[in-house]
């Protein structure tokens, strides 16, 4: 994972640098502890190893990220904030242009943003959340939800009915559970799993989908 710099979260940080050079640092720290958790696990994720490898001192860290649990929760944010920028990325691109499968691009485009991010993958599979990074998440899935019914209405795949809004949210919550299934069962994502979960999100969108226009 590539940290922006310019936009760091502030959930879990003790507190947000300002000066560009602390910026640069805290940034390498989110990415080493990527890293970690990327290849050995979040057991692996100590704030000695995280200091030592990002070449600053413990102290230095701790001025920003206070504790472990800080790390997770600034991580569990920058992955949710890249899930958010890729559907309204998606957004922009379903005004523009037709698809041909709106469910099908939808899930194919997540499930690459699992396939790119291991080190997300490890963190929510483990689930190792302290009560602000479970807030943050039903948040975060509240927002998706909002953005795909935003996206199944640009591509005219929905009427904007009554109960459309959480219609869109009990299927962003399926079609999430299923992805997390298939991504554990394989780190490429399960190929049978992800083609129920496009089957079963058409049939469902099915019962919201527009009249034919005359």
């Amino acid at each position: 994972m590539i940290v922006p710099v310019r936009a760091l979260p502030e959930a879990g940080l003790r507190r947000v640098p300002i000066q560009a050079r602390s910026r640069k640092r805290l940034a390498r720290v989110l990415e080493v502890a990527d890293r970690l958790i990327a290849a050995e696990g979040v057991g692996a994720l100590t704030m000695i190893r995280v200091a030592a490898e990002a070449r600053i001192s413990v102290g230095s860290l701790y001025q920003y990220l206070p504790d472990r649990e800080a790390v997770i929760e600034t991580l569990a944010a920058l992955y949710l904030e890249q899930l958010e920028a890729k559907a309204a990325l998606l957004l922009e691109i379903a005004h523009r242009e037709r698809w041909d499968d709106p469910i099908g691009v939808l899930v194919d485009a997540f499930a690459q943003v699992y396939r790119d991010e291991p080190g997300f993958r490890a963190l929510w599979f483990g689930k190792d959340f302290n009560e602000a990074a479970r807030a943050a998440d039903r948040e975060h899935k509240r927002r998706m939800a909002v953005t795909l019914r935003e996206v199944m209405l640009a591509q005219g795949a929905v009427a904007d009915t009554e109960g459309l809004d959480i219609a869109c949210r009990a299927a962003h919550l399926m079609g999430d559970a299923v992805m997390q299934e298939a991504f554990r069962c394989d780190p490429d994502g399960d190929p049978n799993l992800l083609q129920e979960a496009k089957i079963a999100l058409r049939a469902y969108a099915s019962q919201w989908a527009s009249p034919p226009e005359p």
